[in-house]
Order: C-alpha cells, then sequence, then structure tokens
C-alpha cells in the first residue's frame, strides 16, 4: 500500500477474503481506494464460474456443499456477483499474487479500463465508510465512501439521502 499509485494491492481479511486496493498516493504514502463492487458488464458466465471455482477451493471436503454453493451462484442476479469486496476478489480470481501489478498498464492481466466514449456513467454519491465504528470520530463520519446513485451493484448499505 506504500505506492506507486496504480498499483494493486490485495490483503486478506478474516483470514479468508481477498479484498483489492488500489493504491492513490505516491509511493511511500501509505492510501489505497478499496474496491467494494463490480457491476458486471461483460464476462458474466466467467464471473460465475470464477465465484463458484473459489468456493468449491473453501468446501473441497464437501462435495455436496460445493455444489449446493455453485447452484445458489448460478441463480444469482448478474449484478450481485460482486456485489461486496471479497465478491469483487473471488468474481475476478484476485488474490494476494496480483498485489503489485500495475493498474494502469494497458497490457497487465488486472488492469482499470476506461468506459467506452459517450458511455453514461451515472450520478456518483458519498457517504461513510462501512464498518469502521469501532474507529470513532473523525474517521467514522468523513465521507470516504464513493458509489454510483442508484446503481444495483452497490455492496452494503446505502445511506438515504440528506
Amino acid at each position: 500500500m506504500f505506492g506507486p499509485p496504480g498499483v494493486a494491492y490485495v490483503y486478506l481479511v478474516y483470514g479468508m477474503y481477498d479484498c483489492l486496493n488500489i493504491v492513490t498516493e505516491p509511493a511511500g504514502r501509505p492510501a489505497a481506494l478499496l474496491v467494494r463492487a463490480v457491476e458486471p458488464v461483460v464476462g458474466i458466465d466467467a464471473m460465475r464460474a470464477a465465484r463458484a471455482a473459489r468456493a468449491a477451493a473453501r468446501r473441497a471436503v464437501d462435495p455436496e456443499a460445493s455444489a449446493r454453493e455453485a447452484g445458489r451462484i448460478e441463480r444469482l442476479p448478474a449484478e450481485a456477483l460482486a456485489r461486496g469486496p471479497g465478491l469483487v476478489a473471488a468474481a475476478f480470481s484476485i488474490d494476494r499474487s496480483h498485489t503489485g501489478l500495475d493498474l494502469c498498464d494497458p497490457v497487465s492481466p488486472l488492469r482499470l479500463e476506461t468506459p467506452p466514449p459517450g458511455e453514461p456513467i451515472g450520478a456518483s454519491a458519498e457517504g461513510p465508510r462501512v464498518g469502521i465504528a469501532y474507529a470513532g470520530d473523525p474517521w467514522v463520519g468523513r465521507p470516504w465512501r464513493l458509489w454510483l446513485r442508484d446503481n444495483p451493484a452497490v455492496s452494503g448499505r446505502v445511506p438515504a439521502p440528506g
């Protein structure tokens, strides 16, 4: 997470979920953006397969549980496939081996891309981060969570407009 900007930082949370961060500040200054959700627009079948494979790896000792989970993933609406930081990593087969990849490099296997010209992005919104109540003020109230308003792929509780 100590830079340079545009680099992937993937960490394990709760000992079981990989989470993708994008380093945002110059080298030596630890700051990153957590990717909480992705709206699937292409590759939906590949995302389902990746989610099922990740689930099967966690349930390797119980093939029946793996089959039930694969069926559940198959029935999910597309917008739910990567709705949450751990699900983003699972849907794109991202793990800690991706740490250090340049997300701005057009040939990187994991990269950021701009939308096609003229593609509407939607209105953005901001609010407090999720799951940091333990941190107290001033961190709890800072509007450091950003999302696309009315987007069905947004993860977590979205504060009511105020």
